[in-house]
């Protein structure tokens, strides 16, 4: 018995018509949403350089000009004057203040990268009891308030006679690194197939041997990231800086700059010219690792 095969539907030129408007109606609609996702981000990348606009522009400014002219106005006769009397202030030292706040932060950052890398692994790839419920307990010390553990945590310093020095700031980075480091190491770790780990255990490496050969060069974008938040954060540290460190000779760029706003009082253009030195190191280390940096955060799940 044969089956008598189906006529074929020739498109006719009204069928071609309406395809043709909706292909153009879609395209109309997709060229609409970018348009409307551009604006959106460029109103944001607006608001967030308008700061720091106001702020080179005062920084540029002569003192005359910043008392006659409005914030926003970008300076008729820009001069590095601010920036040459802020760095040789005989009252404020921002050169010494450059080096304790370079110390602590490489330190530090060294640190933390280091001890949560490793914190990370344990949680990511060694299996031991209670792994996964200390993990979340690690999770929920992300919801406690610095400022609930700071008297605490000052009293436990002057009791060990580490005030007034720059352990409180430093040895605390290696122990740990920090729940919200470990758990963006983890994070990519666990992205990363885990017949790498049993193909080096199979030709006798051990645990260490896997960390530092095998997931340590696949986690370089994520070890970039947490170097990069650590860096910035510590760099622009104020508090840790105020409450442990008495000593002039010792503060940081931030204490210094909060020092140095008291002694100038309202000349804006010396305190956004201190503001701009300080912000420097930071734009540079972000420019370096942007690569990196936007991959790790990409490949993390961090938004």
């Amino acid at each position: 018995m044969s089956i008598a095969a189906k006529p074929s539907v020739t498109p006719t030129p009204a069928g071609h018509h309406e395809a043709r408007i909706a292909a153009r109606n879609a395209a109309i609609v997709e060229r609409g949403q970018r348009a409307v996702t551009l604006a959106i981000l460029t109103l944001g990348i607006l608001l967030f350089l308008l700061p720091l606009y106001v702020m080179l522009a005062m920084a540029l400014k002569h003192q005359t000009e910043v008392a006659t002219t409005s914030m926003w106005a970008w300076p008729k006769q820009p001069t590095l004057a601010n920036f040459h009397e802020v760095l040789t202030n005989p009252n404020v030292s921002f050169s010494l203040f450059l080096k304790n706040t370079t110390v602590i932060t490489v330190t530090t950052t060294i640190g933390v990268v280091l001890t949560s890398a490793m914190a990370a692994y344990g949680f990511a790839r060694v299996e031991f009891v209670g792994r996964d419920r200390i993990f979340l307990v690690l999770l929920a010390t992300m919801m406690l308030p610095s400022i609930v553990t700071m008297i605490p945590t000052y009293v436990m310093y002057a009791n060990v006679g580490w005030v007034n020095s720059f352990k409180p700031l430093i040895v605390p980075s290696f122990f740990g690194g920090g729940a919200f480091n470990i758990f963006l190491l983890r994070q990519f770790y666990m992205g990363i197939p885990r017949e790498l780990d049993e193909a080096a255990f199979l030709d006798g490496a051990s645990h260490w041997t896997v960390f530092t050969q095998v997931l340590l060069p696949l986690a370089r974008p994520a070890l970039v990231t947490v170097a990069l938040f650590h860096f910035m954060g510590t760099w622009r540290d104020l508090i840790g800086p105020l409450l442990y460190l008495n000593d002039p000779d010792k503060q940081t760029l931030e204490v210094g700059l909060n020092t140095y706003s008291a002694l100038q009082g309202e000349k804006w253009h010396l305190l956004m010219a201190g503001s701009v030195l300080i912000m420097i190191p930071i734009i540079v280390m972000f420019f370096i690792g942007q690569r990196s940096f936007v991959k790790g955060i990409v490949m993390t799940g961090g938004k």
